[in-house]
């Protein structure tokens, strides 16, 4: 195993993996378009997008290739969710070295007109933005503690709920102004984070909707953080079984394999529990006769 993670391309189980989403989604459609799932994102009529980026602590005295600090390796995989279906659409395996930002554009270039994407203030980019404004998508994300803004227009707010103030603002630093010349909404809202609420201000190019319904578009992003766990967690994937980048990329593509059929498996069954439950029971069975 070890002389075939250092020898085996990983770009075969990269492959691997994609030719069974689309050999699935061929047998059951609805199991990659998501629509017999029941969540908040249905009412959209339209693909949501997750994009994230999880980091894989590694063994810095054995993985130089993934030293990113003096003491520590780490790998990290940008991954984009589709958030009715729960699967990946899109990953990125490689070191932690490089910062959210810098992978935007390939995390979310194959998201189309008139879908959303969100993403956390970490992969903001003024040219990404605008970037996908010109293609039609819609955006949320969280805006950065030192942005410069003017407001062009103030909307009423309902006295007392959760959301705060609710602004059309335009970009004032001149490099940010230039990168992304259009208008901006700026809402600011009350959100309960582990059971504490927060003041959080989020930003968008959706100058329609309500502001309810963007700063609960932006909840919806912590999705992605369950899936993280369920990856890193349930299928073990925090302890590295090589050593070497490409043994790395094998274990993540293997892992979200894995969970890609145990997905499947429950959408087939209609299991209604937990995600880390099916793993058990399947593992428990699996060398049974």
């Amino acid at each position: 195993m070890a002389a075939a993670n250092k020898v085996r391309d990983a770009v075969m189980a990269e492959k691997l993996f994609w030719a069974v989403y689309g050999y699935l989604g061929d047998l059951s459609p609805r199991f990659v378009s998501g629509k017999a799932a029941k969540r908040f994102a249905r009412r959209f009529k339209r693909t949501i997008h997750l994009v994230d980026s999880t980091t894989i602590e590694l063994i810095a005295s054995c993985m130089d290739w993934a030293k990113h600090r003096r003491r520590k390796a780490a790998a990290k995989c940008h991954l984009r969710l589709d958030l009715q279906s729960f699967l990946p659409r899109f990953a990125i395996i490689d070191t932690a070295r490089d910062a959210d930002a810098k992978r935007a554009r390939e995390v979310c270039a194959g998201i189309k007109d008139g879908e959303i994407v969100i993403f956390g203030r970490a992969y903001v980019d003024f040219e990404h933005l605008r970037d996908l404004e010109v293609r039609g998508v819609v955006w949320v994300t969280r805006a950065k503690e030192n942005l410069r803004f003017e407001v062009v227009q103030a909307y009423p707010v309902k006295a007392g709920g959760k959301v705060v103030s609710d602004e059309l603002v335009g970009l004032k630093n001149p490099g940010s102004q230039k990168a992304y010349p259009e208008l901006m909404r700026r809402i600011v809202a009350w959100v309960e984070v582990d059971g504490q609420e927060r003041l959080m201000t989020f930003l968008t190019n959706q100058l329609t909707w309500s502001p309810e319904s963007v700063v609960e578009l932006y909840r919806c992003r912590w999705q992605i953080e369950v899936f993280f766990k369920q990856i890193k967690g349930t299928l073990q994937l925090a302890d590295s079984l090589g050593t070497s980048a490409n043994a790395v990329r094998w274990q993540v593509w293997t892992a979200l394999l894995v969970y890609l059929l145990l997905r499947y498996l429950a959408f087939l069954s209609e299991w209604a529990h937990s995600f880390s439950r099916l793993f058990a029971v399947v593992r428990t069975c699996l060398w049974r006769k």
